[in-house]
């Protein structure tokens, strides 16, 4: 049966250990585990650190693989998503450096999947940044390839605040995209962390890439997204995307979820399913945090007992 799990993002006051017993407790499976660096979230869900790779010592991995082992929970991979493209120079080497340690870590804890963004040079056209990415993105992958470790990268283009205009710093958000990035990279370990949420928001099928990028797929996210057409109507798409789609918790939006498990099954697909929370209306307090991967499970039961 596909395993269930959680984005720890949402869980910024709990540490790791709680992390792990409220997955068991609230009946999950798994969870894609959140390794920023040390310090300060620069944007909501960024910046929360459930293990410090930067420290993360052989002795350390033992423990963290012997409490999982106890709780009967596994980590479905580690989950870092910075810009590691960015115009800044000396940020953007910062955000590589600490993604090896990611990758790094995720083998020395016998992990495959790493997540992550491509990330976008925001000053440069998009020709301009798959060329960019053929600089940037090779020895990342062969370092994870050298370590047993999967990238999946998120398809989101990271274009929903104003720091982030034009475009948004993710490139890979695209079918037409990834195609490119694959031409470039053809590495089997290099594919999606896939979200149907973000092609729905931005008015594309969010089941015909799942048939077509099957052997891409290292790692699904679970998130819904509603579109105000009322909104977008007056609007237009090349607005600020927020002002009019809000993301929302599986069941609470527009994607159909049993046409998404059927596509699922068609594939034969058997990895981890991954609830990513970004509904505002869950973001009152702890209390309501957990109760939204407790509501989320619930509505998931229909498709995985």
């Amino acid at each position: 049966m596909t395993p269930v799990g959680f984005v720890s993002a949402i869980l910024p006051d709990l540490g790791f250990e709680d992390v792990i017993r409220f997955a068991k407790q609230a009946d999950y499976q798994c969870v894609e585990l959140c390794c920023w660096p040390v310090g300060k979230a620069e944007r909501r869900y960024a910046g929360v650190t459930h293990l410090d790779v930067a420290t993360l010592t052989d002795a350390r991995a033992a423990e963290v693989k012997a409490f999982l082992k106890e709780q009967g929970v596994f980590l479905s991979g580690l989950g870092y998503y910075p810009n590691p493209m960015e115009a800044d120079a000396e940020r953007a080497a910062f955000f590589r450096e600490h993604l090896k340690k990611v990758i790094v870590a995720a083998h020395k804890l016998g992990l495959r999947n790493v997540n992550t963004f491509v990330g976008r040079n925001q000053q440069l056209n998009e020709v301009e940044n798959l060329k960019l990415f053929a600089e940037v993105w090779p020895p990342l992958v062969k370092l994870a390839a050298e370590h047993g470790v999967n990238i999946g990268i998120e398809n989101c283009p990271m274009y929903f605040t104003y720091d982030e205009w034009p475009k948004g710093q993710n490139l890979a958000y695209s079918p037409a995209l990834w195609r490119k990035l694959y031409e470039i990279i053809p590495d089997a370990n290099f594919g999606l962390n896939y979200d149907p949420s973000h092609l729905l928001w931005m008015q594309m099928d969010h089941l015909k890439p799942l048939r077509e990028f099957t052997s891409r797929l290292h790692h699904l996210h679970l998130k819904d997204a509603h579109v105000h057409r009322d909104r977008l109507d007056e609007n237009g798409i090349l607005a600020n995307p927020l002002t009019f789609h809000t993301p929302k918790l599986p069941g609470r939006g527009d994607i159909d979820w049993d046409a998404y498990f059927k596509a699922l099954r068609e594939i034969g697909w058997t990895g981890p399913v991954v609830v990513e929370v970004e509904d505002k209306d869950y973001e009152g307090s702890l209390e309501d945090r957990k109760r939204s991967l407790t509501d989320a499970r619930k509505f998931l039961r229909t498709w995985i007992p």
